[in-house]
């Protein structure tokens, strides 16, 4: 790898996606079909790949896409994208770039760590609910699991409605690639602190780590003096999350059907993983 691929862009190309992630997407793309007979030919995919990529940064509706812009129409961009998300193509790109971080960099095991983002959800739709942090409007929430660099390894979507504690059993049973025997740790914030959890978490063979949540009438713990007190760990998995955030496709989410979204965040952390493996 040539020095100047190791600098990593200071400004992201909103009009075409980095060619390591693209190297990497095409080869789970359909090949196109010969032409046969009149008509226009199939859109490229490259060029369908540039478009959505373009959607899930800017956020922007599928008919403000010009065809000026990738030379691809907002109505073959949605239909190509919805079939791709049928056909588990975005669940591939996804396990490919986990594979690709892990002979890059190698997947770093012994501490992961777990924590969800709610996002408005403006026009409803499937796994949405009523956020109890927003004044009940309709949201969703990112549930994902991350390893010790931060990079995603399981990602599941739910309504806002629904608590944390729920999905920690779906993301274990979801990551990608398999896990190693040794020994791993688990690192949780309080809102993860309940019996059910405790139990999941020692029977999937982690060191749960779960911050603890007082109470109603228990007493205030005593102060851990600064020797005994271990490093913070689960920042990494905030970190991602605000990555995500950036993409204001998922920041606000406006798919109505969550196959869609889930395809879009996919989209996102299979950018993060090539980051990760190339720049570090």
């Amino acid at each position: 790898m040539k020095s100047k691929d190791k600098q990593k862009p200071k400004n992201v190309d909103y009009f075409r996606v980095p060619r390591p992630l693209w190297r990497r997407i095409k080869k789970h793309l359909p090949k196109p079909l010969a032409k046969r007979g009149p008509g226009r030919p199939r859109a490229d995919n490259r060029a369908v790949i540039n478009g959505l990529w373009y959607i899930l940064w800017t956020g922007c509706q599928w008919k403000a896409i010009h065809r000026d812009w990738f030379g691809v129409s907002s109505s073959v961009l949605h239909e190509r994208f919805q079939t791709w998300q049928q056909q588990g193509i975005w669940d591939k790109v996804l396990q490919t770039m986990v594979r690709f971080y892990n002979r890059q960099r190698r997947i770093r095991w012994q501490w992961q760590a777990i924590d969800s983002k709610s996002v408005p959800a403006p026009l409803g739709g499937e796994a949405t609910g009523h956020n109890p942090t927003d004044r009940s409007k309709r949201g969703a929430k990112i549930h994902i699991l991350v390893d010790e660099r931060g990079a995603p390894l399981a990602v599941h979507l739910t309504g806002a409605n629904q608590h944390d504690k729920w999905s920690v059993d779906d993301l274990v049973f979801s990551i990608v690639v398999r896990r190693p025997t040794k020994e791993q740790h688990l690192c949780l914030d309080k809102g993860y602190d309940f019996d059910d959890v405790h139990i999941f978490v020692t029977e999937a063979n982690y060191q749960k780590h779960i911050a603890h949540r007082r109470r109603r009438g228990e007493p205030l713990p005593a102060p851990i003096p600064e020797e005994q007190k271990h490093p913070a760990r689960r920042w990494v998995v905030e970190r991602t999350l605000g990555w995500l955030a950036k993409r204001r496709s998922i920041r606000t989410r406006w798919c109505k059907k969550s196959e869609n979204w889930l395809a879009f965040v996919q989209f996102a952390c299979a950018h993060i993983l090539c980051d990760l493996a190339i720049y570090g």
